[in-house]
C-alpha cells in the first residue's frame, strides 16, 4: 500500500513539474491593444464596462490608432450620455462626420432607445414622393408601434445601412454600460426572430394596413411595398448577427478600473459574452497609480495603490489568457484631439512608472 502512495505521490509531481514547464513556456500575452489593431479582418470592435471606468477614452483612443493603419474608420457611440463629443471636443449627431485633423475617422451618436422618429429625416425623402413608405414619416410610427421593438429593430437596421453604406473598414462601438451593451449585441438575433415573424403574418397584415389606410382617408397604401422594405432589411440583420459571433471580424474590448466592482462587472460582462458567443481577449484596466521610487506618496495615495495591486493581481490570475493593458490615472481630462492622441498611444506602448503624463 505505501509503495503505491509513493508512486502516486512522485506521478503527482512529475505532472506538476510537467504542467510548470509548459506555463512557463506560455509567454504572458503583449500588455496592448496591439493585436486588435493590427488584426487587419477586424470589422466591429465593441468597447464596453461599468459607467465612468473611461469606456469613452478608450474608444476613441482606439479609433485613432485604427484609422493610422485603416482605409475608413467610424466611432458610433451609443452611450445616452454621448461623451465621445466631449472627448473630441466637437459637437457630433446621427450621420456620420468627419472628426476635426483626420481624413478618414468618422464619428456618429445614436440613441440605443432610438425610435422612428428620432431618425434622420432624409432617410425617409426618397419615401415621401409615393415610395416603399410614401406613408410618412407619422403614420410609419402608428403603424409600426402596434409591433413591440419593432420601431427599435428598423433604427438599428437603418444604422447597419447606413453603416454598411458608407464603406467603412472598421467600425469601433463605444458602447452604453454594461446591460446596454449586451441589449445591443444580442439585438441583431432578437430582431432577426421578430421580423421573420412578423412577414410570415404578412398575409393578415396586408388588409390591416389598407384598412388604416382608408380610415385615414389615405387612399390605397402599398402593404407589399413596406413588407419588401422590411424584407430587405432581414438579410443586413442576418449578416450582422453572423458577424457578430465571427472572431475574425468582432472583437469585445472590456475597461475596468482595479476595483471590486468593476472587476465583479467585467467577470460578468465576460461570462455573458460568452454566452452570445462573441469573442472577447482583451481587457483594459483604467485609472491606475505607477509610483516611481522616489515619489513619497500620501496615505490616500499609498493605500489606493495597495488596493489596485491586489485587484490587479486577481485580474492576471483570473484572465491569464486575455491581453491585459495597464493604463494610468492621469493628473488632467483627456479632453481635445491632441490629449486623446497622446493618450491613445499608451495603448500600444505599455506605460511605465516615470513617463511624462
Amino acid at each position: 500500500g505505501r509503495f503505491r502512495t509513493d508512486i502516486k505521490m512522485a506521478t503527482a509531481t512529475s505532472n506538476k513539474a510537467d504542467q510548470d514547464s509548459v506555463l512557463d513556456d506560455l509567454e504572458p500575452l503583449e500588455a496592448s491593444l496591439r493585436n486588435v489593431v493590427e488584426q487587419k479582418s477586424l470589422k466591429w470592435v465593441f468597447v464596453g464596462g461599468k459607467g465612468g471606468v473611461g469606456k469613452t477614452t478608450c474608444s476613441c483612443s482606439l479609433a485613432i490608432q485604427l484609422a493610422q493603419v485603416r482605409e475608413r474608420v467610424l466611432i458610433i457611440s451609443t452611450d445616452p450620455a454621448h461623451n465621445i463629443s466631449d472627448a473630441f471636443d466637437q459637437k457630433f449627431s446621427k450621420i456620420p462626420t468627419k472628426v476635426t485633423g483626420f481624413e478618414n475617422l468618422f464619428a456618429m451618436e445614436i440613441d440605443p432607445n432610438l425610435g422612428m422618429s428620432e431618425l434622420p429625416d432624409d432617410f425617409f425623402e426618397d419615401q415621401a414622393e409615393g415610395g416603399a413608405l410614401g406613408v410618412g414619416k407619422a403614420m410609419m410610427q402608428e403603424i409600426l408601434t402596434a409591433f413591440p421593438g419593432i420601431d427599435e429593430a428598423m433604427s438599428y437596421a437603418e444604422v447597419m445601412r447606413l453603416v454598411k453604406g458608407m464603406n467603412f473598414s472598421a467600425v469601433v462601438f463605444d458602447t452604453a454600460p454594461t446591460g446596454h451593451t449586451l441589449r445591443l449585441l444580442s439585438f441583431p438575433a432578437v430582431v432577426e426572430k421578430g421580423l421573420g415573424k412578423l412577414l410570415r403574418l404578412k398575409s393578415q397584415f396586408t388588409p390591416f394596413i389598407q384598412q388604416i389606410g382608408g380610415l385615414l382617408g389615405m387612399g390605397d397604401i402599398n402593404a407589399d411595398e413596406m413588407s419588401s422594405r422590411l424584407e430587405d432589411t432581414l438579410p443586413i440583420i442576418r449578416q450582422v448577427n453572423e458577424q457578430f459571433r465571427d472572431p475574425d471580424q468582432t472583437t469585445f474590448v472590456c475597461v475596468c478600473i482595479a476595483e471590486f466592482l468593476s472587476l465583479y462587472e467585467t467577470e460578468r460582462l465576460v461570462q455573458e459574452l460568452t454566452k452570445c458567443n462573441i469573442d472577447t481577449h482583451n481587457i483594459v484596466v483604467n485609472q491606475l497609480l505607477f509610483p516611481t521610487p522616489e515619489d513619497q506618496p500620501c496615505r490616500m495615495c499609498a493605500a489606493r495603490y495597495k488596493m489596485q495591486c491586489k485587484y490587479l493581481d486577481q485580474i492576471e490570475d483570473l484572465y491569464e489568457d486575455f491581453h491585459i493593458t495597464k493604463l494610468p490615472l492621469l493628473n488632467h481630462e483627456v479632453r481635445g484631439i491632441e490629449k486623446v492622441k497622446a493618450f491613445s498611444k499608451h495603448i500600444l506602448q505599455p506605460y511605465e512608472a516615470g513617463q511624462p503624463l
